[in-house]
């Protein structure tokens, strides 16, 4: 993973002098300049709206953003049509909620989530349960950090009509046995949307192994600009599912009492798009295809969580969230607070020597709360990332200790 490092020309940045450090990828990720060239090509050399002009500048627009999505779709083993470009994760869950959700979802029903879930996995559901009249539960997160699977059964009923779980935690780490929940929604013919925002960068996801109905995520977390993100949605539920806006480009057509939408997937993508951000999103997938290996991206990412866990407890005095031993095995993010110092402050001073972190409850409140969580740190690692990157924070972490 090393070699790829020249391809990101910001980590040749400084800050105050020290080399920049970034152990916030959890985050957003940094992007390769194989992405950046191709977002400055398409405004220089293409730029157009999309399905509309005859002329070569549209279609050569619409060429590059359509293979783009033929490039996400074979990423993640679906079919082109069952691709919607969103502007990331939360947009792609609130699209499921207010559409399928509004429309599927009645008084008496259950919606299923995790403890686990980042806001945007929670707040869009809490939305739709008090406005129809259902009831929000939860599967609840283990005194071992994990997901209490031996509930499914009870929590996950006749009555669920959607299961909406994360498939790792931007806090804790924790990965979650998407299929077993899956399963187990099939059997009560539950809907099953997936948060992949902390998956799909970090490992190899098929949409028809796991057989969700619905999956978001975003493309700035791997490598693509911001304001692009993908929904998948299963094909069969195109009918189901009323646009989520309106406007032009996803009409058939028009009169000025009535309309009808296009036949297709375009139907759900109203105005113009995030184009180049498309087009970006289909570099960086290139990116990954040609010059990842994602099972050595796990072992690469564990490598560095487990030097960062062992390098934290040496120190002592400090609380590491999340179940370890998995952390050390496959995460790629570390959370941990000072006993004695906020972390607002360790992030601070991390700060003011190059080494970006995150600091906060990192939109996860309840679950911060449920923890006694004021405030974590979290250190999150791609493929970029180095052992002497962790060795150099470790320092800054013992400088910390020292002086406060």
């Amino acid at each position: 993973m090393k070699k790829l490092r020249d391809d990101f020309p910001i980590l040749q940045e400084k800050v105050n002098g020290n080399p920049l450090i970034y152990l916030d990828s959890a985050a957003t990720t940094q992007r390769p300049i194989q992405v950046l060239d191709t977002v400055m090509d398409f405004y220089k050399k293409h730029n157009s709206n999309i399905h509309r002009g005859i002329h070569a500048f549209g279609e050569q627009a619409t060429s590059l953003y359509e293979n783009a999505r033929n490039k996400i779709a074979g990423f993640i083993n679906a079919d082109p049509e069952e691709v919607i470009f969103t502007k990331g994760t939360t947009e792609g869950i609130n699209f499921v909620a207010s559409t399928w959700g509004m429309t599927h979802i009645g008084r008496g029903d259950e919606i299923v989530v995790s403890q686990l879930e980042h806001h945007a996995n929670l707040i869009p559901w809490q939305q739709v349960a008090l406005k129809k009249g259902a009831t929000l539960k939860f599967i609840k997160v283990g005194p071992d950090d994990r997901l209490d699977y031996d509930s499914l059964d009870d929590v996950i009923n006749k009555r669920t009509k959607l299961v909406a779980v994360t498939q790792a935690s931007n806090v804790l780490g924790t990965h979650v046995d998407v299929k077993k929940i899956v399963k187990r929604a099939r059997e009560v013919g539950a809907k099953v949307l997936v948060d992949g925002a902390q998956g799909v960068p970090h490992q190899r996801v098929d949409v028809k192994d796991i057989d969700c109905d619905f999956l978001a995520f975003s493309g700035h977390k791997m490598l693509a600009p911001t304001g692009i993100g993908v929904l998948f949605m299963k094909k069969e539920l195109k009918e189901e599912v009323p646009p989520y806006q309106f406007g032009g480009g996803m009409v058939f057509e028009v009169d000025y009492d009535t309309a009808t939408w296009c036949p297709t997937h375009r139907r759900f993508e109203a105005g113009t798009q995030p184009i180049a951000q498309a087009i970006g999103l289909g570099a960086a997938i290139d990116y990954l295809e040609q010059k990842v290996d994602f099972d050595e991206l796990q072992a690469h990412e564990a490598a560095l969580c487990a030097k960062t866990i062992e390098g934290l407890e040496a120190l002592g005095g400090i609380r590491i969230l999340g179940p370890i031993q998995d952390l050390k095995e496959s995460g790629h993010v570390v959370s941990f607070m000072m006993n004695d110092i906020h972390s607002h402050d360790v992030a601070a001073y991390l700060a003011s020597v190059g080494v970006c972190t995150r600091a906060g409850h990192n939109c996860a409140q309840p679950l911060a709360k449920m923890l006694g969580v004021d405030a974590a740190v979290r250190a999150s690692f791609y493929l970029y990332n180095t052992h002497e990157e962790v060795d150099a924070f470790l320092n800054a972490m013992e400088d910390i200790r020292k002086q406060f």
